[in-house]
């Protein structure tokens, strides 16, 4: 039933493609004041990511600004899934297959000094099993303009320091966009979302950045079972921990798991989700030029 309502998602798409959703917003008046995320507005179960190869052809030149954002975890921070759609959907009515680019929202740290966002590239095929889409997060520095980049250490992460031949192989999805910095701006916490086309294959890590050690680490649950793992945000009760929603495909009720920085799983009680930091959406943020 999940399925279908994503398939179903994806053909209805004209009717909620107007304008594009930030993945978290935090109203500047509260800059430095925690958002939270109620645990009865989080989607309790997460649909497959199987998309139909064919997207419907009157979706594919215009949908570049988005309404209700579309996530095949029915994340509470989404990925521009609509722009994959409609990106697909422009490279099967045409014969150009060059990359397309798309960047996100920054996120600027509660103490004004840092911004974070991704830029997330598509290698769009005709056959949508040979599509493949990765992205690089980057972090800088306002005060001195330095740059720096995040990446993942998941299975699928794009890393161009590390081979990973996994992570070349047609079909893989690999985003990474920023979710929350901590309460202090020392540590941002990202949402690194991977899987498959056309298969249910779909999962998110929790990659975290420390700024005082200068250390990156990608955490998932471990040593329990599920085939779906949603990133929440920071625990409220310990903020060493991160939230994650995680089950069997289809359970209408995964637990939420409390996750610290060596990967130590435990069920969360009577606990909450919390970002921190404010969304700004710049001019050049969205769908950006081919080449």
């Amino acid at each position: 039933m999940l399925l279908a309502a994503l398939v179903l998602m994806a053909h209805n798409l004209p009717a909620q493609a107007d304008s594009v959703n930030v993945p978290m917003v935090v109203d500047p008046s509260s800059l430095n004041l925690p958002m939270v995320v109620d645990p009865s507005s989080v989607p309790s179960s997460p649909p497959s990511i199987e998309v139909p190869v064919e997207v419907p052809e009157e979706i594919a030149p215009d949908m570049l600004e988005l309404g209700v954002q579309l996530d095949p975890l029915d994340s509470p921070h989404p990925v521009p899934w609509n722009w994959v759609l409609a990106t697909q959907a422009e490279v099967g009515t045409s014969e150009n297959f060059g990359p397309r680019y798309y960047r996100s929202q920054s996120l600027i740290s509660p103490d004004g000094q840092y911004a974070a966002y991704s830029r997330i590239q598509m290698y769009a095929q005709p056959e949508l099993y040979r599509s493949r889409v990765t992205s690089v997060m980057f972090l800088e520095n306002l005060e001195t303009g330095d740059l720096r980049t995040i990446t993942a250490s998941s299975p699928l992460a794009d890393n161009p320091l590390v081979s990973n031949q996994e992570a070349d192989m047609p079909g893989t999805i690999a985003i990474l966009i920023p979710v929350s910095w901590s309460q202090e701006s020392d540590r941002i916490l990202a949402r690194q979302f991977e899987g498959m086309f056309s298969t249910s294959d779909a999962s998110d890590y929790a990659v975290i950045w420390d700024r005082r050690q200068n250390r990156t680490s990608t955490i998932a649950p471990e040593q329990i079972q599920y085939s779906n793992a949603v990133l929440l945000g920071w625990s409220q009760t310990n903020p060493d921990q991160v939230l994650f929603r995680a089950g069997e495909l289809g359970d209408e009720h995964p637990p939420v798991w409390a996750v610290d920085f060596m990967g130590q799983t435990a069920l969360a009680y009577e606990d909450e989700p919390m970002v921190y930091g404010q969304v700004v959406n710049q001019v050049w943020a969205g769908p950006q030029a081919r080449w």
